[in-house]
């Protein structure tokens, strides 16, 4: 297995430029948007490169090559979902095999674990990653794979990805790496020994609410053949223009992450302060369990902040609904601040299970707008519940 890319040019660099030369018939500067289904041959098998929207289209070509570039892959293969990219990663696996995932998953994957996978033959444990000893005691014979979060999604817990990694390697078991909640821009996996990384492109890559997608980020070439397989004979891609979409935001990707986390810190500050939380769930924060981890593996600490709330479950519901620049839905990573319930909405999947999420817990996705409007307004929600 080689290891990642040394990149030639810094982050910021490639991703305005990796994949995405001027267009070599117009010299446009902007990718097109190659929205067709099929490519006219030269001959009966003799083709450009491109023959079917399915197996490969220019406008994806380019997502990919710049998405490696920047998790420092080898290849890369861009997906109609989060979900998806983790499907086919999954797929990879047979009837029998072990899985390890976290014990505060994120609750698609939950879904996609239990509900789809398990009754098809494969078993999986859902431990607390950041305690050694946890996955120790999970491992079996058949393990085959460690599906790590890092930061976790919704409690941020961090995980040690080149220990788990270590781990697994010794025993002929693999690390996948969900890198949705830190960007390639804040942590990178496969430099930290994972064997591949998986993306909702949907989150902070595309950054603006208006795409939907996903990407799998490999090194091994025996994976990656397994990968694009599936990509190919499952169909599920996303369309040129879902790639172009995730490219423009990407080329953006370093100043909002600065930006989310600085406003990050703020939203800290104030729920640290109120009496109204009871517990403040940042990476960010030295007394954060796995400070010292996300300070070894990450460059900054996200822009994603969970709190509980002392007055339980209504507080929270009470507090959600009571906010005004931070908006009441689900998903994350865009430039507006967002704000759920997880019990009641991204992990409802997960009620009455052992991944089950704290009913008094919120989370907040820190968006790019002042930062003293966001403050402002969850005060004014925190203090009306209080």
């Amino acid at each position: 297995m080689t290891g990642p890319r040394r990149p030639e040019h810094g982050f910021e660099t490639r991703a305005i430029h990796a994949g995405q030369p001027p267009d070599p018939a117009t010299g446009a500067v902007s990718t097109p948007i190659y929205q067709t289904s099929t490519f006219a041959q030269e001959a009966v098998g003799e083709h450009r490169g491109y023959e079917y929207s399915r197996s490969a289209n220019p406008t994806r070509t380019a997502l990919e090559q710049c998405l490696a570039s920047l998790e420092g892959a080898r290849h890369g293969f861009a997906f109609a979902s989060g979900l998806a990219a983790t499907d086919a990663v999954l797929r990879t696996l047979r009837p029998g095999d072990h899985v390890v995932i976290p014990s505060d998953a994120y609750g698609g994957t939950w879904r996609l674990v239990h509900d789809v996978f398990a009754p098809m033959g494969m078993q999986f444990d859902a431990v607390d990653l950041d305690d050694p000893a946890a996955l120790a005691a999970a491992w079996q014979p058949t393990t085959r794979l460690v599906w790590v979060e890092s930061p976790t999604n919704p409690l941020l817990a961090i995980v040690d990805i080149a220990a788990v990694a270590k781990y697994a390697h010794d025993r002929e078991a693999r690390c996948v790496v969900d890198n949705t909640f830190a960007t390639p821009y804040l942590q990178r996996p496969l430099e930290l020994g994972a064997d591949a990384v998986v993306h909702s492109t949907t989150k902070y890559l595309g950054g603006h609410s208006d795409v939907v997608g996903g990407f799998v980020a490999v090194l091994d070439d025996e994976l990656a053949a397994s990968i694009g397989f599936l990509q190919n004979v499952v169909g599920a891609v996303p369309a040129p223009l879902d790639c172009w979409l995730v490219l423009r935001g990407v080329k953006t990707l370093a100043v909002r992450m600065d930006r989310h986390c600085a406003n990050a810190r703020a939203i800290v500050e104030l729920l640290d302060a109120h009496p109204g939380v009871d517990r403040v769930l940042w990476p960010g924060r030295p007394g954060h369990r796995g400070h010292e981890i996300a300070c070894r593996q990450m460059r900054d600490f996200g822009g994603m902040v969970s709190c509980t709330l002392r007055g339980g479950e209504a507080a929270a519901v009470a507090v959600a609904a009571a906010t005004r620049v931070f908006t009441l839905a689900e998903s994350l990573g865009a430039v507006e601040s967002l704000i759920e319930h997880p019990a009641r909405m991204t992990h409802l999947s997960v009620a009455g299970s052992t991944n089950a999420v704290d009913p008094a817990l919120l989370r907040l996705s820190v968006g790019i707008e002042t930062a003293d409007d966001l403050v402002a307004d969850l005060r004014a929600a925190l203090d009306s519940v209080s």
